[in-house]
C-alpha cells in the first residue's frame, strides 16, 4: 500500500492528483492505524514547521513514521516533509523534528527575498535514483523560506543565495525541497521513480 500522510497540509490534493495521473493506487492516512501496512510513505508538507510537528503528534504519527522508516520502508518527504526529517528548525526552535537525521533547518539570509518561489535548476551532487532518466540539470518548482544545508545525504542541490539540499537520498529515505506535484512532467517522473524503487 502506498500511504499519503494527511496532517492537514494544503497541498494534499495536488499530491493525490499527481499519483492519480501516474495511475498509482494509494490510501490517505490521518492516523497510525494502517501505517504498518504501507510499502511506500509520502509526507507532503506546506506551512509551518512547528504546526506540522504538532499535527503529527496530535494524530499519533511521529513514532509510527519513525518506526516505518527504521524498518526500511521507502519514504518521500516533500518540501516541509523533507525538513521534518531533521532535528529542528529555525522556523520553530521550540519544536522537535522527526530526528531521522541530525541537523537544523535554516532560514535564508535576511537580505534574501523570501519565500524563494518559482522555477530553479537542480545541480546533481551524485547519482540520484529520483532523477533517473531526467536531464542533467532539470528545472523544478520551489516555494520555501527555509532550507536544509547540504549534507552527506544530498543527492542534488539548488542555489538561492546559498547552495542547499534540493534532493536527499539516504538508504530508504528520500526528500525533495521542491514541489514535484507543481513541476510538470519532470515532477511526475520524479514521483514515479520513487514509486518504482
Amino acid at each position: 500500500m502506498i500511504a499519503i500522510i494527511d496532517y492537514g497540509a494544503g497541498n494534499l490534493r495536488s499530491v493525490q492528483n499527481t499519483l492519480n495521473e501516474i495511475g498509482a493506487t494509494y490510501q490517505v492516512l490521518e492516523g497510525p492505524e494502517r501505517l504498518a501496512e504501507a510499502t511506500k510513505i509520502l509526507l507532503p508538507g506546506v506551512g509551518h514547521f512547528g504546526q506540522m510537528m504538532r499535527a503529527l503528534d496530535e494524530r499519533g504519527l511521529r513514532q509510527p513514521i519513525r518506526e516505518r522508516i527504521a524498518a526500511g520502508v521507502p519514504f518521500l518527504g516533500i518540501c516541509l516533509g523533507l525538513q521534518g526529517l531533521f532535528t529542528d528548525s529555525e522556523e520553530a526552535p521550540e519544536a522537535s523534528g522527526l530526528g531521522v537525521f541530525p541537523g537544523t533547518v535554516r532560514r535564508f539570509p535576511m537580505d534574501a527575498r523570501v519565500p524563494h518561489m518559482g522555477w530553479n535548476e537542480l545541480e546533481r551532487r551524485r547519482e540520484s535514483r529520483l532523477l533517473a532518466g531526467l536531464p542533467e540539470r532539470p528545472y523544478v518548482y520551489f516555494a520555501h523560506s527555509y532550507y536544509v544545508p547540504e549534507n552527506e545525504g544530498t543527492a542534488a542541490a539548488c542555489t538561492y543565495t546559498t547552495p542547499y539540499t534540493a534532493i536527499l537520498e539516504q538508504g530508504n529515505v528520500h526528500g525533495v525541497q521542491f514541489h514535484p506535484e507543481k513541476s510538470g512532467p519532470i515532477g511526475l517522473k520524479i514521483v514515479n521513480n520513487f514509486l518504482e524503487l
